[in-house]
């Protein structure tokens, strides 16, 4: 199955696993990218916002993910490539996490070629959950 926008194409090779929503592998015709930091769960004021309450702290992450996307022109559907952490080893916590995000503001950055990784520690005190994307820019 293939899915196009122009200049960004997914698909999922027909002799691959089937996925909850993301896609295989994402192409993009030559152009601008930007490569976000990981964004984290930290509000304007540079304090982790919900510590230990895991729906606090996805909805911080999207909201400064879609605040970095805004500031380079490019929307949730522009991201081509997405790292997702939790800090749990728990598979279920993991599913839980994805299924929050791709249900958040920025949910369509998860449907492209993302990875979701159980860690044993994130950057900051608290720190549950982390994002790592990579968009196409618009022309």
């Amino acid at each position: 199955m293939a899915t196009s926008g122009g200049r960004i194409a997914r698909l999922n090779p027909e002799n691959l696993h089937g996925t909850p929503g993301y896609h295989h592998v994402t192409v993009v015709e030559a152009g601008r990218t930007a490569y976000l930091a990981g964004q984290c769960p930290v509000g304007e004021g540079g304090a982790v916002v919900g510590q230990g309450d895991l729906d606090a702290q996805v909805e911080q992450v999207a909201a400064n993910a879609l605040k970095a996307l805004e500031a380079v022109g490019a929307r949730p559907q522009d991201v081509v490539r997405s790292v997702i952490y939790v800090a749990s080893p728990r598979q279920a916590v993991l599913a839980e996490t994805w299924g929050r995000l791709r249900r958040s503001v920025i949910g369509e950055a998860f449907t492209t070629a993302s990875t979701l990784l159980g860690v044993a520690q994130l950057g900051f005190e608290g720190q549950l959950v982390e994002v790592d994307l990579t968009a196409a820019l618009p022309e």
